[in-house]
């Protein structure tokens, strides 16, 4: 068998993004817009952040993929490839966390 990739989740999240809303819990958060996905991306990750800091491997493994598939969802309904945020952190391993920081621009 396969190893399952975050690329597979963002194919089955296409996919799923496109069926009845009444049928998928993916459609449902698609149709219901960015605003709402967002939200759920929210509590997903603060769900993580309790499971992590509970030392709780079996909640933190749940929590996630919970937070990767609702990240999938956010980016799907924003029209953002996974291939763009795997650019991205591809760019920055050409440097140190501390350097890649220290260049941000501040607003």
């Amino acid at each position: 068998m396969s190893e399952f990739s975050l690329s597979d989740l963002e194919r089955i999240v296409a996919a799923r993004a496109k069926a009845s809303p009444d049928e998928s819990w993916t459609a449902k958060l698609v149709a219901a817009g960015q605003t709402k996905a967002a939200k759920k991306l929210g509590e997903e990750a603060i769900e993580t952040v309790i499971a992590a800091l509970a030392q709780d491997r079996t909640d933190l493994v749940s929590e996630s993929a919970d937070l990767l598939y609702h990240l999938m969802v956010v980016l799907n309904i924003a029209g953002i490839p996974l291939q763009d945020v795997m650019d991205e952190l591809q760019r920055r391993t050409g440097q140190s966390g501390l350097q890649e920081k220290a260049g941000r621009q501040t607003p």
